[in-house]
């Protein structure tokens, strides 16, 4: 099975899988920061493939993943775009559908749905892959989900806020995660973004987030 899934970018999506994703609304960030982010990417990404090789590569790649997901978030934290999910109704809908979805599509370890983004970690054990649509585009198991959890709710919070157009944007950043205190650290990083943001002092005040009870801190 095909591992690797196509939008603008591609997407590493390997069978059995955990990962950590973030989703965010159409607009929230200008195309010219995605632009920049890329080429500073593409440039560093040169740059590690010029002066290393083999294990020391890959865990080069990684680091550069990790600091251009902060850069990114980052600038979501200050994007002046849309913030439709600051409206509890609206993110109420995201995050019921959240649930709905599980465990057909995956198993969920955490959540928290912001202004203007969400992020989600999830496992996809044993979740098998979709099959083809009739156009005979390839989904993977986590690119399936996705594609259930904004077309449904894109739609409907459309409905509810009485407007039209695009709601999420196409692609998400998703991360592969490799260990289990990786996966300890993410959660602690999506619990504690109401917290850096200044919403609440505990993040268990903040009404959008969840994790399950194994990793609870």
């Amino acid at each position: 099975m095909n591992d690797l899934f196509y939008r603008h970018l591609p997407h590493y999506h390997p069978s059995n899988a955990t990962f950590f994703v973030t989703f965010r609304l159409a607009g929230s960030l200008p195309r010219e920061v995605i632009e920049q982010l890329r080429q500073e990417q593409e440039r560093e990404e040169q740059q590690l493939t010029q002066r290393f090789r083999g294990e020391t590569l890959r865990e080069e790649r990684y680091k550069l993943s990790k600091k251009m997901f902060g850069q990114y978030d980052a600038y979501l934290d200050q994007s002046t775009g849309p913030r439709w999910l600051a409206e509890p109704h609206v993110a109420e809908l995201v995050t019921q559908e959240i649930r709905r979805l599980e465990p057909q599509n995956y198993h969920l370890i955490a959540y928290c749905i912001m202004s203007n983004h969400g992020h989600l970690a999830i496992d996809q054990q044993d979740i098998p892959e979709p099959p083809p649509l009739k156009a005979g585009q390839h989904y993977t198991a986590l690119s399936h989900a996705m594609r259930l959890l904004k077309g449904r709710t894109g739609h409907y919070c459309n409905q509810l806020m009485e407007r039209h157009g695009p709601f999420w944007e196409d692609e998400s950043y998703d991360h592969v995660v490799r260990d289990e205190r990786e996966l300890e650290r993410i959660v602690a990083y999506i619990l504690d973004n109401p917290v850096r943001a200044g919403l609440v002092q505990d993040w268990r005040e903040w009404p959008f987030t969840y994790v399950s009870e194994d990793f609870i801190p």
